[in-house]
């Protein structure tokens, strides 16, 4: 498998991550046998240093530096929140227009990666801006309703804290489409007959960051995801409006 390269030069490249692409290997999954970090780092014939996270389900922009020095500059810029990050989403129900998700979140353990760590500590302050983009109508019954709705949004965290997004658009009741462990189990089940919608509608879209060594603004830019789009295209939405959302 080739990732696509979305930039590279002497000190740091990204890539567009598929969904269902672990970044590197985890005692979550033992016998799974491709990963990010190695996969790039067959592609550009050197070790390779991750320096954010996505979730397995999610896809988008993924920067690795290549060098432990850039790595700890790229993670100071990222824990001092200087990085920005837009993902598209798209989520159950028809969402309000815009506005901050000010909802702190307690740390998420795994029983086998994180057996070691604290499990009592206080809840971390996050918060998501988001903004709907469409809104969609479909003549489906799901549960006790004639017809499902879903709405396109874009999500801005401006904190880091484990499945924010996901967690966050769960938590005002617009859970996000595909998602097994914070979703609406029978809208997932009915776009998947109906779509074959596969994994998480979530998608890194974009990050700004400050090069860590010309310190110029430097925008990664990822392709519109193709599995969101082909379902959004089959619900009315247009090229046109991809292409806009792209840009």
């Amino acid at each position: 498998m080739q990732l696509p390269v979305i930039y590279q030069d002497e000190h740091i490249v990204a890539v567009t991550k598929p969904s269902g692409l672990l970044v590197h290997r985890s005692l979550i999954d033992k016998h799974e046998t491709q990963f990010a970090m190695q996969l790039v780092r067959d592609q550009v014939g050197q070790h390779v240093f991750p320096v954010h996270r996505l979730d397995r389900p999610t896809s988008g922009v993924l920067l690795f530096a290549l060098s432990s020095d850039v790595a700890r500059l790229l993670t100071e810029q990222i824990t001092a929140k200087l990085v920005q990050k837009v993902y598209y989403a798209i989520v159950r129900g028809h969402a309000p227009q815009s506005g901050r998700i000010d909802y702190a979140l307690k740390e998420k353990l795994d029983k086998i990666a994180d057996k070691m760590a604290n499990q009592n500590k206080e809840a971390q302050s996050a918060q998501t801006d988001f903004e709907t983009l469409a809104t969609f109508e479909l003549p489906f019954a799901v549960g006790r309703y004639e017809s499902a709705r879903y709405s396109l949004m874009k999500l801005e965290p401006k904190t880091g804290r484990k499945h924010q997004l996901r967690r966050h658009m769960a938590h005002i009741n617009h859970p996000i489409i595909g998602d097994t462990t914070h979703g609406d189990g029978k809208h997932n089940k009915m776009l998947r007959q109906q779509f074959n919608l596969a994994g998480l509608a979530l998608s890194c879209h974009k990050m700004i960051i400050h090069h860590p060594i010309e310190q110029t603004p430097l925008e990664l830019r990822s392709e519109f995801d193709e599995r969101m789009a082909k379902l959004l295209i089959s619900w009315g939405f247009s090229r046109k409006e991809l292409r806009k959302l792209e840009q």
